[in-house]
């Protein structure tokens, strides 16, 4: 029986495996959640001109105390034509500067008595209140890399920078299977032997933070032609994600299975807590990617697998989750003989472990909000005592 392997190194085997999909061109306004394929650069000035930051008056020598006001600009419709030395024009902020203006005067600290204007506040000073062009970025700039993610903040960017399209990795197409006798489809209807088939859901709710286009088969019974039936309905996915079965068991058919179906086993033990029973395997461009039954190991490896894969997929630059320094709140036990993720509350500063931590927990698993890890044979610690943590929300990001 081949050895675990250590995460970061599962993790990394995992990541070889994971091509990047297809680059397709798709609008920018519908491109919320996707990766970069391309980097982004600015097809235009922003600001194009110099543009006024206030409410006010533009001014033509800001070291006077007065101005004639000859005019308006607002936002949309510049004045035409330059100022000359003790002119001034009503402006609005977004409004493009004349030419020969050097400041704005704020509408609050003047005084305006027909076309004369004067100072009843703080006086103006050369350059204020002024965006000049380009401060934000010129035709040309690099905006972001490829593999970035596009929030709401890059897209509104990159339509800024004069994108209409984008340059993105094609939609995963991934089917989840959860297996197992004792999984009801109906949770309504669940007889004393069974249990509610909840991993599927699950999973399907984590990817929905991503891209990705989603399908549950099952729940499978445990048996080779059932199984062989839902990988034939899976055939053109580009991954592949079973729940359950992926061990050693009389019951555990998922790896004889994907034999029959002509995949090829990557690895299927890796040396964490709690899911240590994960396999990856792969026929030809498709991955398979085998979770743990147990609904925390399966949600843990999930977001420690599953969520990586779907995302280094999409392209992402950093497909690995997030994680930070938290201190704890209160004091941990020597660590045993595996590494371990603890469900955890965090509350920006401090995380307490959850006291709950058997892998079928769902209950401490919805109460937490971040997994503390705790290395193999850690050393006991007290409370104020730094962790590494993984926030468990948003969990897309990355």
């Amino acid at each position: 029986m081949s050895a675990a392997l250590p995460l970061a190194e599962a993790q990394a085997e995992l990541l070889k495996l994971a091509e990047p999909l297809p680059v397709e061109q798709v609008d920018t306004a519908s491109a919320l959640g996707r990766y970069l394929a391309a980097p982004l650069n600015a097809r235009r000035t922003q600001p194009p001109a110099d543009l006024s930051a206030m409410d006010g008056y533009a001014l033509a020598d800001a070291g006077r105390t007065s101005w004639r006001v000859i005019g308006e600009s607002a936002a949309g419709h510049p004045f035409a034509g330059p100022l000359d030395p003790g002119e001034a024009v009503r402006i609005s902020t977004g409004a493009v500067i004349p030419g020969g203006a050097d400041a704005v005067f704020l509408q609050e600290d003047a005084a305006r008595d027909g076309e004369t204007l004067g100072i009843a506040g703080d006086p103006p000073r050369a350059g204020r209140h002024i965006r000049r062009a380009g401060f934000d970025f010129r035709e040309g700039d690099r905006l972001l890399e490829a593999g970035a993610r596009i929030g709401p903040a890059a897209l509104a960017l990159a339509i800024s920078a004069g994108h209409a399209s984008l340059p993105v990795r094609r939609r995963p197409e991934v089917a989840i299977i959860d297996s197992g006798d004792e999984l009801a489809s109906d949770p309504a209807d669940c007889s004393p032997h069974q249990i509610p088939a909840s991993n599927g859901p699950m999973l399907q709710a984590m990817l929905s933070a991503l891209p990705c286009v989603t399908r549950r088969l099952g729940p499978v019974p445990d048996r080779r032609d059932a199984l062989a039936q839902a990988l034939d309905e899976a055939k053109t996915c580009d991954l592949i994600v079973t729940s359950g079965g992926a061990s050693v068991g009389d019951h555990d058919l998922i790896r004889p299975a994907l034999t029959d179906w002509g995949a090829e086993i990557a690895f299927w033990r890796v040396a964490m807590k709690p899911g240590k029973p994960l396999l990856v395997a792969g026929r030809g461009r498709q991955l398979v990617l085998g979770l743990p039954g147990n609904p925390v190991s399966s949600f843990v490896t999930g977001f420690l697998f599953l969520l990586p894969l779907a995302r280094a997929l999409l392209g992402a630059a950093s497909p690995l989750p997030h994680s930070c320094r938290a201190l704890l709140g209160a004091g941990l036990p020597q660590g045993g003989k595996r590494l371990e993720f603890l469900r955890a509350r965090w509350d920006g500063e401090h995380v307490v472990p959850l006291a709950e931590q058997d892998s079928s927990g769902l209950n401490a698993l919805a109460e937490s909000n971040a997994l503390i890890e705790r290395p193999a044979g850690a050393a006991a610690l007290g409370a104020g005592a730094p962790v590494r943590i993984f926030p468990l929300q948003p969990a897309a990001v990355a």
